[in-house]
């Protein structure tokens, strides 16, 4: 009997010990992340990325949580790669430009291709990353590009007409441009977005090359005086939105499904602030008494030529590593080309 008793008390711990574990495992503790942002608190990309954590965590109530910091201290922008690849923070916003050199097939967004609006640059560049599936980011789980909207030349103190007003002069670029513009005498330069205003004015550089929408974000139409407007070697920039990969590993498969069901959506919302950003930009630096200047088609062709130098280096580059650069340009300019003649579709276009 005292087997019997013994066997009884055991099977009642037993019973208790699930009824207690049982609600532990529904209150389970959520999924903690956090995601760093170098833009700041009133930048609308910041807004969408809390949309999108507010979405997230209003679906999945309960299971996670995202601590979100905008305009982040702890690491600069061009070290956030390394900090979200590495786990010190599960979701980060970066540029491809930042770690120059890292990403050769994904670096295409800084040719002179004639990346046309936010628009369509989103939709290309991202279409790019689905159809060549790069090993280059396969440290991180990327979630969606979100590249900007067409970026141009812009300069102080003179007046650009043709490709050689640039001769002799110190200028930011996005870095793929730096043979091309070196072979006009040019000097180039790359600097993070968040120097450009100091070196603009000490006169380190005279010009440098964004998007309109830079120009009031970050306050750059204050310091040149002169917008000039190449769609023929308009580039984009490469920002993009990543995670951790053992971070989303971890996360529930439904989770998981539920991000890249969205991803679209997002990136094409961004490309929507792009595009506005860039009207407001363009009125900005009008409003600062700047001047824009147009380049003629007849104009474009040339700079476009002067700057194949840059797609060649890319596509010489690539295939000595035995990547596909050469499709990738094709692709890409095959797709401008339908949107240019209004036949262009894509997943990640809002209707």
């Amino acid at each position: 009997m005292g087997l019997c008793w013994k066997s009884a008390s055991a099977m009642m711990v037993a019973v208790c010990l699930c009824l207690v574990m049982a609600p532990n495992q529904v209150l389970a503790e959520p999924s903690r992340l956090v995601f760093m942002n170098h833009f700041d608190t009133v930048n609308p990309h910041t807004k969408i990325i809390q949309s999108w954590i507010d979405d997230l965590e209003n679906r999945f109530a309960g299971r996670i949580k995202i601590n979100f910091s905008p305009e982040a201290r702890v690491i600069s922008a061009p070290q956030t790669y390394n900090a979200v690849s590495s786990g010190y923070v599960d979701i980060g916003l970066s540029a491809l430009q930042y770690t120059r050199g890292r990403f050769p097939v994904m670096e295409v967004v800084s040719l002179p291709l004639g990346f046309s609006s936010s628009g369509i640059n989103t939709a290309v560049v991202n279409e790019v990353y689905d159809k060549f599936k790069p090993t280059e980011l396969n440290q991180v789980k990327v979630l969606y590009f979100m590249p900007s909207g067409p970026a141009y030349f812009h300069t102080k103190g003179y007046p650009v007409q043709s490709f050689d007003d640039l001769k002799g002069r110190h200028i930011h670029s996005n870095g793929a441009f730096d043979k091309s513009l070196s072979a006009f005498g040019v000097t180039h330069v790359s600097i993070p977005m968040t120097q450009l205003p100091g070196a603009l004015e000490k006169g380190t550089i005279t010009g440098g090359q964004w998007d309109f929408s830079a120009s009031y974000n970050w306050h750059l139409a204050q310091y040149v005086d002169y917008d000039i407007i190449c769609d023929e070697i308009a580039s984009s920039a490469g920002l993009f939105v990543f995670m951790n990969k053992q971070t989303w590993e971890k996360l529930d498969p439904d989770i998981r499904h539920y991000i890249e069901q969205k991803s679209p959506l997002w990136a094409a919302t961004h490309a929507k602030v792009w595009a506005a950003g860039d009207a407001r930009g363009l009125a900005y630096s009008q409003s600062q008494g700047n001047t824009v200047i147009k380049v003629t088609a007849e104009e474009g062709a040339k700079w476009r030529s002067a700057m194949q130098g840059s797609v060649d280096d890319y596509i010489l580059k690539t295939e000595s590593l035995g990547l596909p650069g050469r499709d990738v340009v094709n692709f890409i300019e095959k797709r401008l080309g339908e949107a240019k003649n209004g036949k262009f579709k894509s997943k990640y276009l809002l209707n």
